[in-house]
């Protein structure tokens, strides 16, 4: 008994023994073989026990890609938003209305402008009713002088870049001047134009009378080049300008004087801008044009004035300056 017991154990250790190599696949382990029962049944358990093995890893794997889908989503969803955010952010930076402009705005300008600045002005005191604004016009030589000496004012209008220069020679203006507009001369003669004028050359008879501004004004300095022009074309002879000024009855100090006296028939002749052939004016005079290759174009300059309300200086030159300011000087005959 105790012998078969020992066989028993024996040949039971011998099979374990077996088994155990077969499974850990020991180096005198032929593959080929396939006449051992438990060789075969080994594998089959290794590959239940390497499912059981894979099946966890796999499942980790698909149980990630779920998390990975619903991040692109939410990726999307915060991309197609931001536009929302960004668009909607001036909605909540937009700036209120400017306050309405109050008190004294005083605008020294040529006299040139007097009736494109007025319109100007008048739309400004539309949008602001307790803004008050005063100008003075003048020639451009005349308004420095009073600055000069200390008049106050916001803004300084010139008909040319000369009398602004010298405003900043006076150290009155406070920033760089900016072309606003332009202009060009014409002769203008009384309605029933006595003298019998009808060219540029005509200004050379003799026994007419003529006023002009004198060349300290702006609108002055400008005929005298057109009469230099005119002088140097061979179709008007050297001595043009000398047979015209022999002529001259008066020399006025702003172009509103030479319109006028021309308008109420006290002068032949006169030369002014092209503006100041205004509609109250049209019907008592006519003009003459005096060819572009002749002719002047004037600049006209405009600043603050040390010492003014920045603000409501700004805002008159900004007015100036915008389309609108743009359409009225256009409308009174400016470029």
């Amino acid at each position: 008994m105790r012998e078969t017991r020992r066989r028993a154990f024996v040949l039971f250790g011998v099979l374990l023994l077996a088994m155990i190599l077969a499974a850990c696949g020991g180096d005198d382990a032929d593959p080929t073989s396939t006449t051992a029962p438990a060789a075969t049944t080994v594998p089959a358990t290794a590959t239940i026990a390497a499912a059981a093995t894979v099946a966890p890893t796999e499942a980790p794997t698909e149980a990630l890609a779920e998390p990975t889908a619903e991040a692109t989503v939410a990726e999307a969803t915060a991309t197609t938003a931001a536009p929302t955010a960004t668009t909607a952010a001036p909605t909540a930076t937009t700036e209120p209305p400017a306050a309405a402009l109050t008190g004294k705005l005083t605008v020294f300008a040529a006299a040139s402008l007097t009736d494109a600045f007025t319109q100007i002005g008048d739309s400004l005191k539309a949008d602001n009713p307790d803004l008050e604004i005063e100008f003075n016009f003048a020639g451009s030589q005349a308004l420095v002088t009073q600055l000069g000496q200390g008049a106050h004012a916001e803004v300084f209008a010139s008909a040319d870049t000369k009398q602004m220069g010298a405003a900043q020679d006076e150290s009155v203006i406070a920033n760089d001047p900016v072309i606003f507009t332009h202009n060009r001369l014409t002769i203008i003669v009384p309605a029933d134009n006595p003298g019998g004028i009808q060219t540029p050359a005509d200004l050379a008879k003799s026994g007419l009378k003529i006023v002009f501004a004198n060349e300290e004004v702006p609108v002055g300095r400008y005929t005298g080049q057109v009469l230099d022009l005119m002088s140097a074309d061979p179709a008007f002879g050297a001595d043009f300008r000398s047979q015209v000024e022999a002529n001259i009855v008066s020399l006025e100090e702003n172009v509103k004087q030479v319109v006028t006296k021309v308008q109420l028939g006290e002068a032949d002749a006169g030369i002014v801008y092209s503006s100041d052939v205004t509609p109250a004016v049209r019907d008592d005079v006519a003009t003459i044009d005096i060819p572009d290759d002749l002719n002047v174009i004037a600049e006209y300059p405009i600043a603050l004035v040390v010492d003014g309300d920045a603000t409501l200086g700004q805002a008159f030159i900004d007015a100036v300056l915008s389309e609108a300011g743009q359409q009225a000087l256009a409308d009174n005959g400016f470029r």
